[in-house]
């Protein structure tokens, strides 16, 4: 009887143990550092308003979450640069799901600044690719828990303009 009651207990144990464990690895698993959303795509792009001091644009950036989880979007707040000139203040304030692992459309706008962007034209007319920038802070969270985590994107674009 000593015996099986002395298993019994081990058993427990080592259950326990295991569980313990199992939850441990659960927990380091989910404080994984999440990737950042790959770029993919600018869609639909369309001029609201054109002025000669102000223009307001319109499209959709297209990303792509590789994590293996889900996340909500809370806010977007961004300045635009071309060739280190600055075009405009990007902003979205909306909550937005993204889904794990699978593309999603972001719909943005932008206040184009265009006495700045008039003044340095030409010098870009004759350009074959340009270098566009992004710098702000983007609100993102899980589960009602949100953090805001700063962003510089940079990347090359053709211009096709001939």
């Amino acid at each position: 009887m000593y015996n099986k009651i002395s298993l019994n207990c081990i058993k427990n144990i080592n259950l326990r143990t295991t569980l313990l464990s199992i939850i441990i690895l659960l927990i380091l698993a989910g404080c994984a550092k999440p990737k950042d959303f790959e770029y993919r795509d600018v869609r639909n792009v369309k001029m609201n308003s054109l002025g000669f001091s102000q223009s307001s644009l319109s499209f959709e950036i297209v990303y792509y979450n590789p994590n293996q989880f889900g996340v909500d979007l809370r806010k977007v707040d961004s300045d635009i640069y071309i060739d280190s000139l600055f075009l405009g203040k990007f902003q979205l304030d909306t909550i937005m799901h993204i889904p794990r692992m699978s593309e999603f459309s972001l719909p943005s706008s932008i206040q184009l600044d265009m006495q700045n962007l008039l003044k340095h034209s030409a010098s870009m007319l004759f350009r074959k690719e340009v270098l566009i920038q992004a710098r702000g802070t983007v609100r993102v969270g899980k589960g009602g828990i949100f953090k805001t985590v700063p962003f510089n994107y940079e990347t090359r674009q053709a211009l096709n303009l001939f």
